[in-house]
């Protein structure tokens, strides 16, 4: 159960660290409103606490999170901005989580 609460944790923190990198993204290159970037700057801190919430060292966890926001970015491409992922966008994607998966839940001794 841990390993879902886990996971899930990630999916939130990926999801928080993308819209807040999107909306700057807005209104530098979409010439939306500056406004967007106190959303942003909320959904950044949020992120930075997300991260801090996991139970392993804050190195293993970065290293771990890098899979799922790979995984993240990929599935935001296809919902969010429309683009269908190549079947090596999603090959990578399944790599990437797999790495993670190895780095977060493999047996430990200390």
């Amino acid at each position: 159960m841990l390993e879902f609460k886990i996971f899930g944790l990630f999916i939130i923190t990926a999801l928080t660290e993308i819209i807040g990198c999107y909306l700057p993204y807005l209104w530098l290159r979409e010439d939306k409103s500056i406004w967007l970037l106190v959303p942003a700057a909320l959904s950044l801190a949020t992120f930075s606490w997300l991260l801090s919430l996991h139970p392993e060292a804050a190195g293993r966890v970065y290293a771990a999170y890098g899979g799922v926001y790979i995984f993240m970015a990929i599935l935001w491409l296809w919902v969010i901005e429309g683009i269908r992922p190549t079947a090596w966008d999603l090959v990578g994607s399944g790599v990437a989580l797999l790495g993670m998966a190895i780095i977060m839940f493999a047996p430990r001794t200390t």
